[in-house]
């Protein structure tokens, strides 16, 4: 179904297939990734202790629901030092905008009979 990517900042189909298609699993994963983007963005900002942190922790959960881009500019970022984290908040918001899409996708898929 992963059609609508607005930037293909999020491989959907690498989610679908980890999650071997599992609609339930793939909308609690997003609504995780969701609520959990809500938590790091205010950490992304070098004066805030711990951003280090965050960003290693976007890099692993980016990776597992196909964000790849992001994940990779958090590895980065953690080689490179907080200069990058600009680049970090860039590629997260282009995730979740793909997030927001997909979802979006789904509902009108699940509305049409088709989910």
């Amino acid at each position: 179904m992963a059609k609508r990517n607005l930037s293909g900042a999020v491989n959907f189909q690498y989610l679908e297939d980890y999650t071997a298609g599992d609609a339930q699993v793939i909308d609690e994963v997003l609504s995780l990734f969701r609520e959990q983007a809500r938590v790091w963005l205010p950490l992304l900002d070098p004066a805030v202790e711990g951003w280090q942190d965050a960003v290693h922790t976007i890099k692993g959960t980016a990776r597992a629901v196909g964000a790849f881009d992001l994940g990779d500019v958090c590895q980065v970022c953690e080689n490179e030092g907080p200069h990058r984290l600009v680049a970090v908040r860039d590629a997260l918001d282009a995730a979740l905008q793909d997030v927001a899409a997909y979802a979006h996708e789904r509902a009108l898929n699940f509305l049409k009979g088709k989910g």
